[in-house]
């Protein structure tokens, strides 16, 4: 077989995984995108392995380094991002920005916090949660 056919499909197949990254918002589609990745480049570690002709099969051997370190990954996004559902109830990776730390803010979002209204003093506020909104959700949830 000629090496130029599982090269185009694992250029494909990379293309389509880091079209996936890029675009998706849904962070299991992300980690699925990442998977193709990695299933691209194990695709041409065994082509070119085959290719070479090496005695030892080291192309091989890579790629089942390459697929225990996937499942590993997979295993950890996976936990992760049921532990951001259970907490946030959306895993919307465009709307997790506070997990981001506090240096890393968009402007946009600090220009929003000097706009709002401060809480009233003496009033516990919620967090994230200033001003009359907050004030009228602090009436509605003491019971």
């Amino acid at each position: 077989m000629h090496l130029a056919y599982p090269t185009v499909v694992a250029a494909l197949l990379f293309s389509i995984g880091v079209y996936g990254v890029l675009a998706r918002r849904n962070a299991i589609l992300v980690l699925m995108s990442v998977e193709l990745m990695l299933n691209a480049v194990n695709l041409n570690l065994v082509a070119f392995d085959m290719w070479f002709r090496d005695r030892l099969h080291g192309g091989q051997v890579l790629t089942l380094f390459t697929i225990v370190i996937a499942a590993a990954e997979i295993g950890l996004g996976l936990a992760i991002v049921l532990l951001v559902y259970r907490n946030r109830q959306m895993i919307d990776v465009d709307r997790l920005r506070t997990l981001a730390e506090d240096g890393a803010r968009p402007a946009e979002a600090e220009a929003l916090d000097e706009a709002a209204p401060a809480d009233e003093p003496g009033e516990p506020g919620l967090p994230g949660e200033p001003g009359e909104a907050g004030a009228a959700r602090r009436e509605e949830a003491t019971p």
